[in-house]
């Protein structure tokens, strides 16, 4: 089907939700393929380098050009991914999955491709090791619909950027490690790969970081900020959870670090405000709602801790969603994200960061691979914690440590 074709279908498809959105599931459909549809039309078309603008911080870093469009690929697909999986169907919304879909498929191709204009950076530096193990977690959270549909060129061209992102061995002591553990278990899931040393030591070294109340360290010292959702405990179950397909004996630890990434949740819950807003803290600020990634997956993989219901999750999340993505200036005049947190603040960016790094922000849309029929999406929305605790509430209870 022609490219030009399946983006004028997801045009008027993307209009339909805007106009008629019923209900919170319509508004997150929509703000995440508004998100998405100037990236991967683009570079579908092969023409993301020619068309995507990069705004960098202002502070003295060097041009990070190199970088950002395998940024803004990856972290846009880890976001995407689970809703994605869902597949096609006859529905507006499964008819955008579709067409979304086939846009990734000409787009990973030309990503991958060495004769393509959109062929992407997958070794030189050392940021790349960081967005390969996004673009991983892309394929691991949709095997059935992001890569058994490609071909066996395009399969064996993303294996080869993948071991390109392997040599990359200059790996920060930290966080970054789980980068490293992430592109392995993509191998090791999709190829023929069976070196587990890098998987087995970023999970032994978390472990020895964890400092308890569901928070780890990054790296030698805990750091007030949210990787431990823009990173930790995502990777660390999407790593445990190759483990389990393989029979690895680390898998035991999931047991570990599921509960964990629930103490975690009930903490990130209890952070938004009655308003929607949440304490903007630490580095990266600007990766938006990619800050609720960590509760956002234990909803998609049902994982909830008890004290959260979905009713409750959903509506604090979806306060949270519209303050950041309807914020005036959060887009430019083209549809591309801008530095920011709530619109364009350019002054929040760290030294590394450019407009692909901002696409991070999709993955707080995580539930979205939940059915629509799903209790998430279709149980009674409720107040959650904060507005319980400011609003007088009775019933609410009391908040607990937890080892």
């Amino acid at each position: 089907m022609a490219l030009n074709y399946i983006k004028s279908i997801l045009f008027f498809l993307a209009l339909s939700f805007s106009l008629n959105a019923q209900n919170d599931r319509d508004v997150w459909v929509y703000e995440l393929t508004k998100m998405a549809d100037p990236l991967l039309s683009a570079l579908a078309d092969d023409e993301l380098k020619e068309k995507m603008p990069i705004e960098q911080s202002s502070f003295e870093y060097g041009k990070r050009d190199a970088f950002a469009h395998l940024e803004a690929f990856g972290r846009l697909m880890a976001g995407m991914a689970p809703w994605l999986e869902l597949g096609p169907d006859t529905t507006k919304e499964g008819q955008l999955r579709g067409k979304y879909t086939t846009l990734f498929q000409h787009a990973i191709y030309n990503a991958v491709n060495p004769d393509s204009k959109d062929y992407m950076n997958f070794d030189k530096g050392s940021q790349p090791l960081v967005d390969a193990a996004f673009l991983a977690q892309a394929f691991l959270r949709a095997p059935t619909q992001l890569w058994e549909p490609l071909n066996d060129e395009t399969k064996r061209m993303v294996i080869d950027a993948f071991k390109k992102a392997r040599t990359i061995s200059n790996v920060p002591y930290n966080n970054w490690l789980l980068f490293a553990a992430t592109v392995d278990a993509f191998l090791v899931k999709f190829s023929n790969h069976t070196d587990f040393i890098r998987i087995e030591y970023a999970l032994r070294k978390h472990m020895e970081w964890y400092v308890g109340d569901g928070h780890y360290a990054d790296g030698k010292y805990y750091h007030w900020d949210y990787y431990n959702s823009f990173v930790i405990h995502p990777m660390l179950i999407d790593v445990v959870n190759v483990l389990q397909e393989t029979k690895h004996p680390l898998q035991s630890l999931k047991v570990d670090i599921i509960a964990r990434a629930q103490r975690y949740a009930v903490i990130m819950e209890r952070l938004i405000s009655p308003e929607g807003t949440y304490p903007v803290i630490g580095r990266s600020s600007i990766y938006r709602f990619g800050a609720f990634q960590a509760l956002s997956q234990l909803a998609l993989l049902e994982q909830l801790p008890e004290e959260l219901s979905r009713g409750q999750v959903r509506s604090g999340l979806t306060a949270v969603m519209k303050r950041l993505m309807q914020a005036n200036g959060i887009y430019d005049t083209n549809g591309w994200l801008q530095i920011g947190v709530v619109g364009h603040q350019p002054g929040m960016a760290e030294p590394y960061i450019t407009t692909g790094s901002l696409y991070l922000s999709s993955l707080g849309f995580l539930p979205l691979g939940l059915t629509a029929d799903h209790d998430f999406w279709v149980s009674e929305g409720e107040p959650w914690s904060m507005v319980k605790v400011w609003g007088g509430d009775t019933s609410v209870k009391r908040d607990h440590y937890s080892n």
